[in-house]
């Protein structure tokens, strides 16, 4: 995720953490990284678009995965949408799923981290979601939801 006013924020706060991750392993999000990356904004208006309030829920992706994929008709938006359904599947994991966490490597890329220690690639995820239809965003939540 290449964001210049994150990538910005991102350097400032991990110099103050001596270069550690972003998100801590307890789940506690004292700089806010859980709600920069639950905006969502892109997905969130063309899901209201065809009618569809995103609330953060496991029935809301069940929704999305039913939407029209009309995305595909713009191949310079398609990668954008991709990237914020993903982050969208992290917010609702993270908000739901117990012991679920973000994580932000080094280099910059969120993942959600589970209470097993698996982490769950939410960005790549979104966007095969975006462009093939698959896997289906409830379907990756339910897989993350049992571990």
């Amino acid at each position: 995720m290449n964001i210049p006013f994150l990538d910005n924020w991102r350097r400032r706060h991990s110099a103050e953490r001596g270069g550690q991750a972003l998100a801590p392993a307890t789940g506690a999000d004292p700089d806010g990284v859980g709600e920069l990356l639950a905006e969502c904004e892109l997905l969130r208006v063309r899901a209201g678009q065809q009618g569809l309030d995103l609330d953060d829920t496991p029935e809301s992706l069940e929704a999305l995965d039913q939407l029209p994929p009309r995305w595909r008709d713009d191949p310079e938006e398609l990668p954008w949408l991709g990237n914020d359904a993903g982050l969208y599947l992290g917010t609702v994991i993270v908000r739901t799923v117990r012991g679920a966490s973000w994580h932000v490597w080094p280099g910059g890329h969120p993942v959600v981290r589970l209470a097993s220690g698996r982490e769950v690639n939410v960005v790549e995820a979104g966007l095969d979601w975006a462009v093939n239809g698959s896997p289906e965003l409830s379907q990756m939540y339910a897989e993350a939801a049992e571990a």
